[in-house]
C-alpha cells in the first residue's frame, strides 16, 4: 500500500513542476506534493493566483 502513495506522490509532484511557475511559485514547491495535504493547499495556491491575475 506505501508503493501506491509514493507512485501518486509522483503522479502529482510532476505536473506541479511545470505548473506552478506560470503561477509565480517556485517549482521547488511542488516536493510539498510529498505530504498528504500538499495538493490542496497548492492547488488553492493556485486557483488565487489565477483570480488574481484574472482581474489584469
Amino acid at each position: 500500500m506505501g508503493g501506491v502513495f509514493w507512485i501518486i506522490c509522483a503522479l502529482t509532484a510532476i505536473p506541479m513542476l511545470k505548473l506552478l511557475p506560470h503561477f509565480g511559485v517556485n517549482k521547488w514547491w511542488a516536493l510539498a506534493c510529498l505530504v498528504p495535504i500538499g495538493v490542496p493547499i497548492l492547488a488553492w495556491v493556485m486557483a488565487m493566483k489565477l483570480q488574481e491575475l484574472e482581474k489584469l
